[in-house]
């Protein structure tokens, strides 16, 4: 895996996503649904101590059972702005992904990828610096529009740009409640990440990455800031 720059100011950090925005591969399909290894990543943050920790979490595709975890606290090195929060979370993120001994074979973001205003979210950023195929899975749209879509699991309406280009899709994970808003990032196709959601969220709205993620994140920075 690889570092990445954190930028001087605000303008840096647009063109390093401009220049990164190219690198995006969305040729491929990505790896099947229920196979091999995935990892969830999530970040807690402590404002008052300008901290953020960062969990990696791999599952088993197949089972869902936790195969291994990783967590890493540090000092936020990018002021919040919208648009570029990947900055703020990629050093901390990698730094979890780095500690794992496995090489997971999808990340999953809790958040977006093309579904984002510069169509460089934080899936986007992670599976370029990394190479590994990457997707977001968000619990709320960002500033993109979709109809209703049905109240089954699995039923699916578009996310569209204001160009009309489809960026992701609000997808149902259970039946009769509120979607969750699916993206791809790097080397998946928006179908497969749609499938990995419905794959990853077997009882719950949200993925088992993600929930495993979100808790181990939480942990790690009540730990790093008890007493």
């Amino acid at each position: 895996m690889t570092s990445a720059k954190i930028p001087a100011d605000e303008a840096e950090a647009k063109a390093i996503q401009d220049e990164l925005r190219g690198r995006v591969i969305l040729t491929e399909t990505g790896p099947p649904p229920g196979e091999g290894l995935i990892a969830g990543v999530d970040v807690a943050y402590d404002d008052e101590r300008d901290l953020v920790a960062a969990a990696a979490v791999v599952l088993d595709a197949a089972t869902l059972r936790v195969v291994e975890e990783a967590t890493s606290v540090g000092r936020v090195s990018f002021p919040y702005v919208p648009g570029l929060l990947a900055f703020r979370e990629l050093p901390t993120v990698l730094a979890a992904l780095e500690a794992l001994s496995v090489t997971p074979g999808l990340v999953v973001c809790d958040g977006y990828g093309l579904a984002h205003p510069r169509r460089f979210g934080l899936a986007c950023h992670l599976g370029v610096v990394t190479g590994l195929p990457a997707i977001g899975i968000a619990k709320n749209p960002f500033t993109f529009t979709h109809g209703e879509p049905g109240a089954r699991r699995g039923d699916a309406a578009p996310l569209r740009a204001a160009d009309g280009d489809e960026v992701g899709r609000a997808l149902r994970t259970q039946d009769g409640i509120k979607p969750v808003y699916v993206s791809v990032g790097h080397r998946v196709s928006l179908d497969n990440a749609c499938a990995h959601a419905l794959a990853l969220s077997p009882r719950f709205r949200i993925p088992e990455t993600t929930r495993h993620a979100d808790s181990l994140c939480r942990r790690a920075l009540r730990e790093a800031t008890a007493g």
